[in-house]
Order: structure tokens, then sequence, then C-alpha cells
């Protein structure tokens, strides 16, 4: 597959190359209400368009990148934050759900005492 890529893109630009020259179909392009036809009002096309498609495409990471940053923090608040919520009202709303929480208080006294006792040591050290 790799092998066949550079040749497919070659093939395809020659084609596009061949269809810019050789057809004077319908491309035309207006610049300030004069109208340029032919090979160079389609030229002009593909480069103006090409040129908006390619800023489009750089906003649209930048404007990608920056709220998948933005939102990894506030997701990763929001998650905890609405598992809390949804144990509380679970215990609050159905009391036979409160041995659910058991296992969570559980863990929740593993992590606090591992944690206790790495402080201690690195206290002692």
């Amino acid at each position: 597959m790799k092998k066949i890529v550079p040749y497919a893109v070659l093939i395809l630009c020659a084609l596009l190359l061949w269809d810019l020259l050789f057809t004077f179909g319908d491309a035309s392009f207006h610049i300030d209400g004069d109208e340029v036809g032919g090979p160079l009002g389609a030229a002009l096309a593909l480069l103006f368009g090409a040129g908006g498609t390619i800023i489009a495409v750089l906003v649209t990471i930048v404007v990608g990148a920056v709220l998948a940053v933005v939102f990894a923090g506030v997701g990763v608040v929001l998650v905890g934050a609405l598992a809390v919520a949804a144990f509380a009202v679970t215990a609050a709303i159905v009391p036979f759900f409160l041995p659910l929480l058991l296992p969570l208080a559980v863990i929740w006294y593993l992590v606090h005492r591992s944690r206790r006792n790495r402080m201690q040591r690195e206290a002692a050290v």
C-alpha cells in the first residue's frame, strides 16, 4: 500500500494539471465585477479556494487543540463531581442502595491508609 500511494498522488496531480490546462469548461472567476474565464479563471479559483481551505483547516486544528486541553481538565473535575453527586443522590433517594457505597468507602480507606503510611515514611527519612 505504501508503494502505491506516491504513484496515486502523482497520477491525481497529473490529471488535475491536465484538466486545468486543457479543459475550458464552465470555470470562471469574478474580480471586482469582471469575469475571468478559461484556464486563468480556473487557476485563480483553485488558488483562492485552496488558500481559504488551508486557512480553515489550520484554524480548526488550533481550535481543536485548545478545546481538547481545556475540556480535558474540566472534564476530569466534572466527571469526579458527577460521580460523587450520583452516589449522594442515590443514597438519599433509595436507602436500599446504601450497601453500594460500602465498596467505595473501603477503597477510600485503603487509599487513604497507604497514603498516610507513605507520608510517615517520608517524614522519618
